[in-house]
């Protein structure tokens, strides 16, 4: 008969955060799968759990991954475990869930602290509807194509963010985007936890004289509505020409510039063909 994979929530800093629940099942489990097996017999430690750990984080989740889904296999119940938060969220525990779905195992949430929601929470910006983005990527391309992709993303939006990074995150997010009001929640449920509302300039600014610490969870405001639809037509005609040009047909480069510019597909198209046709004559 086959295990059961738990996926358990940890606390993101107060050990009190701890669920009754999360703690009885990481002491009946047979085995805990960590990202990191420091940070995870620390808290087994402080609760008094004892059990085996073995390692699984990013550079070894393929290898690994094999060996702790066999072992559930052949009977045996596994904790998934984070560093700290909802494994699986912005973490290489993903994969783990999925092949685990793919092989039929059975997968159980155990919920507990995730920064996302708790810097929603206690940011004061709009949480009715919202993005998670995670981390944004150090290569300096792939940063600039994120940042773009979500320029007219209306929803609040939520990065994370290490502190030797923020600054360059600042300054990239309001060369792309120009200010916005944001929410800095830093050391969630720690001694030193804070929430600093601000815009991203002054946050610039703040930050190029003062070093930053801790770990930052940015929850920022989304584009104002009329923003986006302000994108002129002839811009999303142009955008759209350059996905023709890309190899696309009209009607996928009309869909693609819809996307990126709040304008309407079907009025892109119809521009998009008539100019063709005026062009053609």
């Amino acid at each position: 008969m086959r295990g059961t994979l738990y996926v358990v929530g940890t606390p993101i800093g107060n050990l009190g955060d701890l669920s009754p629940r999360a703690v009885e099942i990481l002491g009946s489990v047979d085995f805990i799968a960590a990202e990191d097996t420091r940070v995870t017999l620390k808290l087994l430690t402080h609760f008094g759990i004892k059990k085996p750990l073995i390692s699984y984080f990013e550079h070894n989740k393929r290898e690994r991954g094999e060996i702790v889904l066999a072992r559930i296999e052949s009977g045996e119940n596994c904790a998934l475990v984070s560093d700290a938060g909802m494994p699986a969220i912005s973490d290489p525990g993903e994969m783990l869930v999925r092949q685990a779905h793919e092989r039929g195992i059975l997968v159980v949430a155990v919920p507990g602290p995730s920064a996302v929601v708790t810097a929603l929470a206690v940011s004061g910006m709009p949480t009715g509807r919202f993005t998670f983005e995670g981390f944004l990527s150090v290569n300096k391309k792939s940063r600039r194509e994120h940042l773009d992709e979500v320029r007219n993303e209306h929803r609040t939006m939520v990065f994370y963010e290490a502190p030797h990074k923020l600054l360059t995150t600042l300054q990239d997010m309001l060369a792309a985007w120009g200010d916005r009001r944001l929410a800095l929640v830093r050391e969630l449920t720690k001694i030193h936890e804070e929430v600093c509302r601000t815009t991203l300039s002054e946050a610039v600014q703040y930050y190029t004289a003062n070093t930053p610490r801790g770990e930052f969870v940015l929850v920022i405001a989304g584009a104002a509505q009329e923003k986006v639809q302000a994108d002129s037509l002839e811009n999303a005609l142009l955008l759209a020409r350059s996905f023709i040009k890309s190899g696309d047909s009209a009607s996928t480069a009309a869909k693609k510039a819809a996307a990126e510019t709040g304008r309407k597909k079907n009025e892109i198209y119809k521009a998009l063909t008539q100019n063709i046709c005026e062009n053609d004559q």
